[in-house]
């Protein structure tokens, strides 16, 4: 197939604002640390996207898209981008690549959410090598590269399992292992800049056009469809997670602005299946459900610092089942439940599962071998101080 220049540019666009997304994750999770952890934070994002561009290229692209192996990883075929050129079926095979390279950095950028203000830089980052190359790499694959989920017929339109379900639960195991935050039940640990959290949940709402739109790979009516969606299911979180969050308290900004991430997050597997008015549910229910983990977590004392597994990990496992219930055959060519198509949901609820136990041992067990060879934590010392200071010796002052 020849390669369309309007499908080419769109995705190009759709590349950029995903890339944008990258150290928008950054800046939400610096407003929400306490001000000595803020630089690091943000920091950590940009190391995110910067090893896993070098593990991408060398390696990643080819265990998520090569050739099929059991239905688990990717063959070698394409190592070192090998036959990787620029033509393409609809789009060059390059912008693929780099399409999906943002969507890998971005999810192991979420998941630092885990061990905020306590991890070493350096365990960080053969931690985030290991887990992309076994954690990411085949979820993607069982997905998008003719995996087994793909052959059962699972939906995930943008990145469900993918993404936001193996960070979220990712997340959660790497808190597990690493433990609490110094204070953390004898403090209220508050966040540091709220504009500047709000700031970065703005800039990931934007950027999410292009994760979901792009996710067509044309600029069709499939990609409108998908935008469109993107647009209204986060707005149903927010007032959802409002009144909530409301009835007990106040409606915080932050709040609002975590309840438009949850509708975002849920959409995402469902973006190219379902309309806007089952977008409104689904990103409705997200809110609510969402901000219950929160409290939830809450509720156990566990330290899960910037509550990636409340958002995206639970919002994510709802979006996926969602799908099954709602998606139609008029947008996405697969009737859901309510549409007397059982079976789909049961796809997607064992997709989902899978996905979510997969994550979160691995990762797990990832991190278990990484605190014991080179220790994941930093000292007391370097944790009270900060690790503005501690890792990068530099301070907002």
């Amino acid at each position: 197939m020849a390669i369309d220049s309007g499908a080419t540019a769109w995705i190009l666009v759709s590349t950029a604002l995903v890339l944008i997304m990258i150290p928008a994750v950054g800046l939400f999770y610096g407003g929400l640390v306490r001000k000595k952890n803020i630089i690091s934070m943000i920091a950590l994002s940009f190391v995110a996207f910067a090893i896993v561009t070098i593990q991408w290229v060398v390696c990643g692209y080819t265990l998520s898209f090569g050739q099929d192996i059991g239905g688990f990883i990717g063959g070698l075929n394409f190592l070192g981008l090998e036959g990787i050129g620029m033509r393409g079926d609809g789009i060059p095979d390059v912008l693929f690549v780099a399409f999906q390279l943002v969507f890998a950095a971005l999810t192991l950028a979420i998941a630092t959410s885990g061990a905020a203000g306590r991890m070493k830089l350096s365990a960080f980052i053969v931690f985030g090598l290991l887990w992309t190359t076994l954690v990411y790499d085949p979820l993607a694959h069982w997905a998008w590269g003719g995996g087994w989920a793909a052959q059962l017929g699972a939906l995930d339109f943008a990145g469900g399992t993918v993404v936001h379900i193996s960070s979220g639960f990712a997340a959660l195991a790497l808190t597990l292992v690493i433990g609490s935050r110094i204070g953390f039940k004898e403090h209220n640990i508050r966040p540091n800049n709220i504009p500047v959290a709000l700031l970065g949940a703005g800039l990931l709402w934007f950027g999410w056009l292009g994760f979901n739109g792009g996710s067509a790979l044309a600029a069709d009516g499939l990609a409108s469809n998908a935008l469109l969606v993107t647009i209204v299911a986060p707005a149903a979180g927010a007032l959802s997670w409002m009144a909530a969050s409301w009835i007990h308290s106040k409606p915080s900004s932050l709040g609002i602005a975590s309840g438009a991430i949850a509708g975002l997050v849920a959409i995402t597997p469902a973006s190219g299946f379902v309309g806007p008015l089952a977008a409104i549910v689904i990103g409705g229910c997200a809110g609510l459900l969402c901000y219950g983990a929160l409290l939830f977590r809450l509720r156990k004392g566990i330290d899960e610092s910037l509550d990636a597994w409340a958002i995206h990990g639970v919002g994510g496992f709802w979006g996926a089942i969602a799908t099954g219930i709602f998606c139609v055959a008029a947008i996405g060519g697969v009737d859901g439940l309510i549409y007397g198509n059982a079976s789909q949901f049961a796809i997607q609820f064992i997709d989902a599962m899978v996905a979510m136990i997969y994550a979160f041992v691995v990762t797990y067990i990832i991190a278990i071998i990484v605190d014991k060879t080179m220790g994941l934590r930093v000292n007391e010392d370097e944790e009270y101080v900060g690790l503005d200071i501690a890792l990068h010796g530099e301070t907002v002052d």
